[in-house]
């Protein structure tokens, strides 16, 4: 669970130095192995990445266009003895068309 959250946290944090067109929908894989090991005894976690409209901001602001809402859900499995155990995880965050990155990357897109 805490390496979810960490993973999670890495995504949405990578989200400020994003421009606006880089900001896609995708999946992607994080492994992990605590044993730091080279055979494959470790956890794969999965995950998506979502841009979809900011449903918070209500259509009539005049700004709408320019929010997005990201969400990333992450999901693993790990065993109890013999017996699978699914979980998943998800973090949202809203992001602004002319926002931080804007400063970072002098990029105004």
């Amino acid at each position: 669970d805490l390496r979810a959250t960490q993973i999670l946290m890495q995504k949405l944090e990578a989200v400020r130095l994003c421009t606006w067109s880089q900001l896609t929908n995708f999946s992607f894989q994080e492994p992990y192995d605590p044993l730091a090991s080279n055979n494959a005894t470790g956890i794969t976690f999965t995950g998506t990445f979502s841009n979809t409209p900011a449903s918070s901001i209500p259509s009539s602001a005049s700004y709408a266009n320019d929010m997005r809402l990201i969400t990333v859900t992450i999901g693993w499995t790990n065993y109890n003895g013999r017996t699978p155990v699914a979980h998943t995880r998800q973090m949202q965050t809203q992001v602004a068309r002319y926002g931080l990155q804007n400063y970072i990357w002098g990029a105004m897109e």
